[in-house]
C-alpha cells in the first residue's frame, strides 16, 4: 500500500469523528501546530527514533503527512536503543548540532537535562496552547515523564507497560480448571503472585496439549532483564537503595530470591528460554506454543490478527486469535518499561519548528492515530485512547486490551531515574546474566550491589541522594 494511502485510510476515521465533535471554528493543538508550521517550510528536520519498527511511524505514516501539511521536511535517524543515550549525550558534548527532535527514554531525562542535552519546553507549550491539552495524558505518564526539577523537557508519546496475555480457551477448560486445582490445590486463573505464575507454567508444561507447547516463556535477554527485575523487586517490597545511607539493595534476599525465582521457573520452559530476547517470545506465543507470557502491548494487537502490512511480514501469523486474555502481572503493579518521551535539543537550530512537530505528533487527534498503527510500536497513553470508541472496536476484545492497559497506567511502576540510571542498570543486567549462566545468585548481586556503590560515589552520594529523593517522591515509585 502506498504512504499516502496507507496515512488517509487509517487517518480518515479519527477525522470524521472529531470533526463531528468539535465546536464549529474550534482549532485544535494540532491545527494550531501546523499553522505556525508552515512559516518554516523547506526546513529539514533530524529526529532521533528507536532503530526498527518503531521508526516506522515517522518513516511510512507522519513524516510523510507533516511535510504535507507544513513544507517542512522529516529526516528520521534510527538508532538501537541501547545506543541511544549516548549518542545523544556524546552528539552534545561535541556540539555537532545534529539532532533537532529526540526521542528520549523518561528514565534518562535527569542526566540530560543536569547535562543541558534537552531544551525546556514551558514556554512553547505556552505560546502555542498546549497545556490544557496535556491533561488527558495519563497521570501516571503525564506526572512522572515530562518535567524535572519543575521545568517540562519532554512529552509522554508511548504508554509502554509489562502486561499479561495468557490463553482463555486453555484457562476455562473445564478439564484443565479441574486438573490444576488438584495439583495445587486452587483455582486456575491469571496469577496474583509469581508463585502462582510458576505453578502455571509447571502445570501446562507437564499437561501439554501439544508437543512442543510450554506453560510460558519471559523475556531474559540483556538490555531488557532490568525492567523485569525492576518490577517484581518491589512488588516484592524490595527497595532499590537505603535512603539514608545510598547504599544499594539490590542483593537483599529479596533480590535474590527474585533471580533464584526465575531460574526455577527455566526448568518448565522452552530450552534456552533464559536468553530469549523479544522476538522468540513473541513467535512462540503467535505460534499457540505458550499457555500465558508477559511483554510491552503490541502482542495484544498482533494476536488479534489486527494490522496485515507488508512491514509485518517478520510477525508469524497469529494461531491465538479470540483465545487471550489480558491481565496485570502479579502484584498487579506492572513496569512502565521504557517508553518514549519526545525533547528538543538545545543544540538545535530549528528549535520551534521541532517543538511544533512534537506538539503535532503529540496531540489528542494525531496521537490516536499513531497509536492505531499496526506496524509500529507506539502504544496508548492518553485517556482518550483508552476511551476511544474507534480503538475499541478494531477487533472483538479490544475494550479488555485497552481496560488492561488503562489499568497498568494507574498502578504502573516507574522506571528507576536517578543520575548515571544506564551505568546501574548494565550493572545490574550482569549480574543477571551471570547467575544465569551457572554463577551463585547471592554473590552475583553482591558483586552489583558493589559495582552500584562505586557508581553512587563517583555521581556524588549526596548528589545523588538528592536525586533518589526526587524520584522516590512520586507516585508509582514504589507500589502504594
Amino acid at each position: 500500500m502506498k504512504k499516502t494511502a496507507l496515512f488517509t485510510a487509517l487517518g480518515s476515521a479519527t477525522a470524521l469523528l472529531l470533526a463531528a465533535s468539535a465546536p464549529a471554528g474550534a482549532q485544535s493543538a494540532a491545527d494550531r501546530a501546523v499553522e505556525a508550521a508552515k512559516q518554516f517550510a523547506g526546513t529539514t528536520l533530524n529526529i532521533t527514533w528507536e532503530a526498527g519498527l518503531q521508526a516506522n511511524d515517522p518513516l511510512n505514516f507522519s513524516g510523510p503527512r507533516w511535510e504535507e501539511l507544513t513544507g517542512i521536511k522529516i529526516n528520521v535517524v534510527e538508532v538501537p536503543i541501547n545506543e541511544l543515550f549516548t549518542k545523544t549525550l556524546a552528539e552534545h558534548r561535541a556540539s555537532t548540532g545534529a539532532f533537532d527532535l529526540l526521542n528520549v527514554v523518561p528514565a534518562w531525562i535527569p542526566d540530560l537535562a543536569e547535562a543541558g542535552a534537552l531544551e525546556p519546553l514551558d514556554d512553547f507549550i505556552d505560546k502555542h496552547g498546549y497545556r490544557e491539552e496535556l491533561a488527558d495524558i495519563a497521570p501516571v505518564y503525564r506526572d512522572n515523564q515530562m518535567a524535572y526539577r519543575g521545568t517540562i523537557y519532554g512529552l509522554p508519546d508511548d504508554g509502554d507497560v509489562l502486561i499479561m496475555y495468557y490463553r482463555k480457551d486453555l484457562f476455562g477448560d473445564a478439564a484443565h480448571q479441574a486438573a490444576f486445582k488438584g495439583q495445587f490445590g486452587y483455582d486456575l486463573a491469571p496469577p496474583d503472585t509469581w508463585a502462582q505464575f510458576k505453578d502455571i507454567t509447571q502445570y501446562f508444561t507437564e499437561n501439554r496439549p501439544h508437543d512442543g507447547f510450554y506453560g510460558s516463556a519471559m523475556i531474559r535477554s540483556p538490555g531488557l532483564i532490568h525492567y523485569y527485575f525492576e518490577e517484581r523487586f518491589r512488588v516484592e517490597g524490595g527497595e532499590f537503595f537505603d535512603a539514608e545511607t545510598m547504599k544499594a539493595t539490590i542483593n537483599s534476599d529479596i533480590g535474590v530470591g527474585v533471580v533464584e525465582g526465575w531460574i526455577a521457573e527455566h526448568e518448565f520452559m522452552p530450552p534456552g528460554a533464559e536468553a530469549w530476547g523479544p522476538i522468540e517470545v513473541l513467535n512462540a506465543w503467535l505460534a499457540g506454543d505458550l499457555a500465558i507470557m508477559g511483554w510491552w502491548p503490541p502482542p495484544g494487537r498482533w494476536s488479534a490478527g489486527y494490522g496485515d502490512f507488508e512491514i509485518l511480514s517478520f510477525v508469524p501469523e497469529s494461531k491465538v486469535a479470540g483465545k487471550v486474555g489480558y491481565a496485570l502481572p502479579p502484584g498487579g503493579a506492572p513496569q512502565l518499561a521504557a517508553g518514549f518521551s519526545l525533547a528538543v535539543s538545545s543544540d538545535s537550530k530549528n528549535k520551534e519548528a521541532a517543538y511544533l512537530f512534537a506538539q503535532w505528533l503529540n496531540s489528542r487527534e494525531v496521537s490516536l492515530e499513531r497509536v492505531q498503527l499496526p506496524f509500529a510500536l507506539r502504544d496508548p497513553f492518553r485517556t482518550s485512547h483508552f476511551e476511544s470508541p474507534e480503538y475499541q472496536n478494531l477487533w472483538p476484545d479490544a475494550k479488555d486490551y485497552l481496560a488492561t492497559l488503562q489499568a497498568g497506567a494507574e498502578t504502573g511502576l516507574l522506571d528507576l531515574s536517578i543520575r548515571n540510571t544506564f551505568a546501574y542498570e548494565e550493572s545490574l543486567t550482569r549480574a543477571i546474566t551471570a547467575a544465569f549462566g551457572g554463577d551463585d545468585a547471592k554473590e552475583a548481586l553482591d558483586r552489583a550491589a558493589e559495582e552500584w556503590d562505586r557508581i553512587t560515589d563517583r555521581v556524588g552520594v549526596e548528589e545523588q541522594k538528592r536525586a533518589y529523593g526526587d524520584w522516590i517522591a512520586k507516585p508509582n515509585a514504589y507500589p502504594n
